[in-house]
């Protein structure tokens, strides 16, 4: 028996071997072109079916024999199971191919394997057995599925095993480094009002009295300031069962907030305008900078020396410097007219310091501007409240869904005892 059908451009038979079993047997392509996957697919099926049905027949035909009485040998009964084993496991691969073929027609995966067809026909004990001039006998092959890291429940899906690198604990952003409170002398208050009698003016009217003669009379004038404590705060919000299940991440909040309140103060200490609720900072209540002497076109260095005069005209030495790093990096980087640094030192790892003052670096100053002055006398902070982290579920609606709420806070009030103790002015770089 043979059964024969054309399968992209050859010829596909089904025939009986030596030993009676089914075999499909390949001829050579002619040149009569190549067909469609969908339809090399439909085309094996049919062929499968074929004989698949034509096994059936042999095999049923057989056992109707021997139910009439006619002797069938074991062997033979064998050999007829075995082919009807091997037609159904054939089907079973022409089934997987086909839903390959739709899963590809819907979008597939990018990294397609190789249909059974594919492995099949690529084999080279199929290329020799198909090659040879007259081909007999029957040749098998083994097909494998490659192993990927697919996720999927297909054939040599690996995926699932794979195991990602996570590095321990959380990589945060840079940290500013705050400086402007620690020039300033500390203190704490009680109630919300800061208040402190300040002296707005002297009439010195000391001189030499001869005897028996009327003292001259100076006068002094005073005035009550007033100030009030001013609230920075923020909050976040986290489930109980991250602050449970993650051990670093209440205390990485914590920091955060309390960093998050040091940046805006260290702005407020400097700029904050007085209005609302923010503080009245140092730079609005400054002194202008008016150069005592006039020098001949002075540098930013000159600048910074006239600033400290200014400051000890009014009787308040300067205690330090602020500017913003860029202006720092301006002054480090100036050099004399043989090309060598005027202050900068390349291989130094001395300090900031201009004139003998310490220069604090923030990028809370604007850029070309600078602040000189006498920091623990001309100013002091104090705290009502300490910076906190409080931890609450008292809300109604956060209580039932597990919710905790973090709330950092800090008050304090900013005293500027006197203006003059403080020069801020412009370098003049920029326009």
């Amino acid at each position: 028996m043979q059964i024969h059908t054309r399968l992209a451009g050859g010829v596909a038979r089904l025939v009986a071997d030596r030993q009676g079993l089914p075999v499909i047997c390949f001829e050579p392509p002619n040149d009569q072109g190549t067909k469609s996957a969908e339809q090399l697919a439909g085309e094996v099926k049919t062929l499968f079916q074929k004989s698949l049905d034509q096994v059936k027949e042999v095999a049923e035909k057989a056992l109707s024999e021997a139910g009439k009485g006619i002797d069938m040998t074991n062997s033979v009964k064998e050999k007829t199971d075995d082919a009807l084993i091997k037609m159904n496991s054939l089907m079973e691969q022409v089934a997987d191919y086909e839903q390959k073929l739709a899963a590809a027609r819907r979008g597939g995966e990018p990294d397609k394997e190789k249909s059974i067809g594919d492995l099949f026909v690529e084999d080279q004990k199929v290329k020799d057995f198909l090659g040879s001039a007259q081909p007999r006998g029957r040749v098998d092959m083994q097909a494998k599925a490659t192993i990927t890291s697919a996720t999927t429940d297909t054939a040599g899906s690996a995926g699932a095993a794979r195991v990602d690198t996570r590095l321990p604990g959380i990589v945060a952003p840079p940290d500013r480094r705050m400086t402007v409170r620690d020039l300033i002398t500390p203190g704490r208050m009680d109630g919300n009002a800061l208040e402190y009698v300040k002296e707005t003016g002297f009439t010195n009217n000391a001189g030499m009295v001869a005897e028996a003669a009327a003292k001259p009379q100076s006068d002094i004038k005073l005035a009550l300031v007033t100030t009030t404590a001013k609230v920075i705060a923020h909050h976040s919000k986290a489930s109980r069962q991250i602050l449970d299940d993650v051990a670093q991440i209440s205390s990485y909040i914590d920091g955060r907030l309390r960093y998050g309140l040091a940046f805006k103060e260290e702005g407020q200490l400097l700029n904050g305008d007085g209005t609302g609720q923010n503080l009245l900072g140092i730079i609005p209540q400054a002194s202008a900078f008016a150069a005592p002497i006039t020098l001949t076109d002075p540098t930013s260095i000159d600048l910074m020396r006239l600033a400290m005069l200014q400051a000890v005209l009014a009787e308040y030495p300067a205690t330090g410097h602020i500017m913003n790093p860029i202006d720092w990096a301006w002054v480090e980087t100036l050099k004399d007219t043989t090309g060598r640094y005027i202050i900068g030192n390349p291989q130094g790892a001395i300090a900031p310091t201009l004139w003998g003052l310490p220069v604090v670096q923030t990028q809370a100053m604007a850029v070309d501007k600078y602040l000189t002055g006498a920091f623990r006398l001309g100013a002091q902070i104090f705290d009502r409240w300490l910076a906190r982290v409080e931890i609450a579920t008292e809300n109604e609606d956060d209580f039932i869904k597990n919710l905790i709420t973090m709330l950092c806070e800090e008050r304090l009030a900013l005293a500027v005892y006197r203006p003059e103790a403080f020069v801020y002015g412009d370098f003049g770089r920029v326009a």
